[in-house]
């Protein structure tokens, strides 16, 4: 089953900043998932967790959450990027105590170094990451982020390389990113193409349980600018939709467009009304 949801809070929820709140606006509007902002600062404590984990059991909501933008596991300085790494491990604690089930991150930047370098400094930090949480019994996956500018690390090659390499791992696909990032990606072959990859490299619940995120995007030569709502970018969501259709894809997709609620229920009355090509 393919949910979809929001990326934060809706806009449309009456108590601003409430996470309790949003996910009963999530509720009310008939979507079926949220994912929890962090990307400015980790704003829940275990006190402030708890209760977002009961109401979204109580909702039947899935949730994931996305880490603080300001990571970089491949800063120059060794205390800098250890600190990252601690940030990403704070947050994946918050996540889970929230009952969030993925917890997304942009892994970081290749600066001057060689993408393979990068590769290697980049997954020994999550290796570290990922020791913390089993030593402490935290049970979140750690989704990198497919990324949406040339100078980022997490190209759709990386990202499965380290999911096939450690367990924990898997990515989190970002098509307006991929498309941002490379100017393709904006077809049903192309979509389909990513699908087949992720299936032939992670295996068939790699698909069941897929983490997307969508939304209509403006960039340049050097990748993503900003997001856009869907109607007002050349983004060809119908045509993902119907890719993902296709492989009876499972899992959550957020919505990232400037009017979130209303783009995900755009996506999902879409998505019901399409039926597998193939």
């Amino acid at each position: 089953m393919l949910r979809f949801g929001t990326a934060g809070i809706p806009a449309s929820t009456k108590a601003t900043g409430d996470t309790v709140a949003g996910l009963k606006r999530v509720a009310e509007l008939g979507l079926s998932g949220m994912e929890i902002e962090f990307v400015r600062g980790i704003y829940l404590k275990d006190n402030t967790a708890a209760p977002v984990a009961y109401v979204a059991r109580k909702l039947g909501l899935r949730l994931s959450c996305h880490a603080p933008y300001y990571l970089n596991l491949n800063h120059a300085d060794e205390t800098r990027r250890r600190q990252a790494g601690g940030v990403l491990h704070h947050a994946a604690r918050m996540a889970a105590a929230a009952g969030a089930e993925t917890i997304v991150f942009h892994a970081g930047y290749y600066l001057k170094d060689s993408p393979e370098a990068v590769y290697d400094v980049i997954k020994a930090e999550i290796e570290t990451v990922l020791g913390k949480l089993r030593d402490e019994g935290v049970k979140i996956t750690l989704r990198p982020e497919l990324a949406g500018k040339t100078s980022q690390f997490g190209n759709l090659a990386e990202l499965i390389r380290l999911s096939k390499e450690m367990p924990g791992v898997s990515p989190a696909v970002d098509f307006a990113h991929l498309h941002a990032a490379t100017g393709r990606y904006n077809s049903y072959a192309e979509f389909a193409e990513v699908l087949e990859r992720l299936g032939e490299a992670l295996g068939r619940e790699s698909l069941d349980d897929l983490h997307l995120h969508v939304s209509g995007i403006e960039y340049r030569g050097s990748g993503e600018r900003r997001h856009l709502n869907l109607q007002e970018s050349d983004f060809h969501y119908e045509e993902l939709l119907q890719a993902l259709a296709d492989v009876k894809a499972g899992g959550l997709l957020i919505c990232e467009s400037p009017n979130i609620e209303e783009d995900a229920l755009l996506l999902q009355s879409v998505f019901r009304d399409l039926s597998p090509k193939v």
